[in-house]
């Protein structure tokens, strides 16, 4: 399939963008329900079973960042050969990306069992919730290879301009998981009742059936990318040539652990509350930067290729319709976490206390929503091109170097609120960052 012949070459951008996004939009939206659905059902047991949630999200995150990570490194290789009629390099990464994602697999069987009680220890003193905890963590941290190999097979499809195929596999493994939440937490119709237990298994049977469907799907398809392990030679330098972009994509995605690690041990000085409270919002701001996520991932694959067919006018093309469209997803979501901070902090049953918390929490870090769209879309336009290295530099500033120290410095001025003010703090100073070092960037490339 040549440049003349992929739609991606040829159609109009913008129709061809929304195409492209709007099934991982979808899609990534039902993921986020995984770990929402999970605290809102858990709240209904306690506080302290939705801390215990809460305090699990950096482990989870660290599973979808090594496999989203190496998924936008084969998305960007694969779309890039195939810009350029290379179908062997885009089948080589293919494969190289199946045996890497088997042995991430195993990494994090390791990591379930040792790491677990180590880390979640860090955060809490309370018995009830550190049990609660070890106990949700062990089940999705080790039973974690259904979610990584589904990752690996969806950045193929997308890679390939196939965004329909992933959103369906999202759809199925979220309602599976959104049915069997309630009857293994509470033991409804003959269930037994497990609690958070119960909560974590859900999730992994969604997994688990997203991940058998997508392997049907990828068998079955007319998909022009190939896994063969016959005559297959490992490589040092596709692994490389992967690992270039990610790395600095998994460690982009992998902020948010270390950032929430941080910040709930920040937050763990003033209450429990302030911790669950974070938890909250940052299960509820998948909901806003979700859909962005999809727009960023139709967008990759459509300035890859056109890159890799020196079609750079297209390129920038896909680059300013993704931050139109992204742009009027944050604007939006700015508007409802101000506008209905209490209804939306009320569905996780939160009392008097929580409930100020939250509100207060939402207002302020939404402030910074809308002028985020510059971080968050250069990001992916850097990992289309293959530069990693500045797609992490621009998420480091908006996730972690100076969220802490601003959030630090604030908190003795203005307690909680101050912790909440660092967010868009981060978020002005990224988006200067990237609208600069891009505009440096493409002027080095040769019209």
């Amino acid at each position: 399939m040549n440049s003349t012949q992929n739609p991606m070459g040829t159609k109009p951008i913008m129709p061809l963008l929304l195409s492209m996004s709007v099934p991982p939009m979808v899609s990534m939206l039902i993921q986020s329900l995984y770990n929402v659905v999970d605290s809102i059902f858990v709240a209904r047991l306690s506080e302290n079973a939705l801390t215990a949630v809460s305090l699990a999200f950096p482990l989870q995150n660290l599973v979808l960042a090594v496999a989203v990570g190496l998924g936008v490194g084969l998305n960007a290789c694969i779309a890039r050969s195939l810009g350029a009629d290379d179908s062997e390099t885009a089948n080589s990464a293919a494969t190289h990306g199946m045996i890497l994602t088997a042995i991430h697999s195993l990494m994090f069987v390791l990591v379930g069992i040792f790491a677990t009680k180590p880390f979640l220890r860090m955060f809490t003193d309370n018995d009830e919730i550190f049990d609660m905890a070890c106990r949700y963590s062990y089940i999705v941290i080790c039973l974690a290879f259904g979610s990584l190999f589904h990752i690996f097979i969806e950045k193929i499809f997308q890679a390939t301009g196939n965004m329909v195929v992933p959103m369906v596999l999202q759809g199925i493994g979220a309602i599976i998981n959104i049915v069997m939440d309630p009857l293994l937490i509470f033991g409804l119709y003959g269930f037994p009742q497990l609690g958070v237990t119960g909560a974590a298994i859900a999730t992994i049977l969604g997994q688990f059936s997203t991940c058998a469907l997508a392997i049907i799907f990828f068998v079955k398809s007319k998909t022009p990318v190939k896994i063969s392990l016959k005559d297959f030679h490992f490589s040092g330098k596709m692994v490389k040539q992967l690992y270039a972009i990610a790395i600095p994509s998994g460690i982009i995605i992998a902020l948010p652990s270390v950032l929430v690690g941080i910040l709930n041990a920040l937050l763990g000085t003033f209450s429990q509350t302030a911790v669950a409270v974070f938890g909250v919002y940052f299960k509820l701001q998948t909901f806003v930067y979700m859909p962005v996520a999809g727009v960023v991932q139709g967008m990759r694959p459509l300035m890859s290729y056109n890159y890799g067919a020196g079609k750079l006018k297209r390129m920038d093309q896909a680059l300013y319709a993704s931050l139109l469209v992204s742009g009027i997803i944050l604007v939006i979501g700015w508007i409802l976490f101000s506008v209905f901070p209490v209804p939306i902090m009320k569905m996780f049953d939160a009392q008097d206390e929580m409930l100020q918390l939250g509100t207060s929490a939402l207002r302020t870090i939404s402030f910074g929503f809308a002028v985020s769209t510059f971080g968050v879309v250069l990001a992916g336009a850097f990992e289309s091109l293959g530069k990693g290295v500045e797609s992490l530099l621009i998420s480091m500033i908006r996730q972690f170097l100076v969220i802490p120290p601003v959030a630090w410095i604030l908190s003795h001025v203005w307690g909680v609120t101050g912790v909440w003010a660092s967010f868009p703090a981060a978020e002005t100073l990224a988006a200067v960052f990237a609208i600069v070092l891009y505009s440096k960037t493409r002027k080095k490339i040769v019209q």
